[in-house]
């Protein structure tokens, strides 16, 4: 049986990205090696982890791979991750009646805050 144990982001700043995405999913910080790599748990310990490795890259657009999170209240999570420093992305090709929202960290990783309660 496989299941996802962790999923890998790679990061420029770990220390601007740790402190995001720890806020964005409300995960602690499990293992944190600075500069260089942090492992980000969900509290209740239900559900993958989030690995940040200090790798310099370039963001692909469109990216090959991007992280669904889904919100009962789609509209305040995504006004709350705009305060935290994610950035809206237009995409023209976006369907009007779409049940996402494109965002991106502040790296310009690129996510969707998916709307649960469609």
């Amino acid at each position: 049986m496989l299941r996802v144990g962790s999923i890998v982001v790679r990061v420029d700043n770990i220390e601007r990205q740790k402190a995001f995405w720890s806020a964005a999913l409300e995960y602690t910080v499990r293992i944190d090696r600075p500069g260089d790599f942090a492992l980000l748990s969900p509290k209740d310990g239900i559900g993958p982890n989030l690995s940040l490795d200090r790798v310099s890259s370039e963001v692909h657009v469109p990216p090959r791979i991007h992280l669904d999170l889904y919100a009962d209240d789609q509209a305040a999570e995504v006004r709350r991750l705009l305060a935290l420093g994610a950035t809206e992305v237009q995409w023209d090709k976006r369907p009007p009646d779409a049940d996402y929202v494109i965002l991106a960290d502040p790296e310009g990783n690129r996510f969707c805050v998916i709307d649960a309660s469609r």
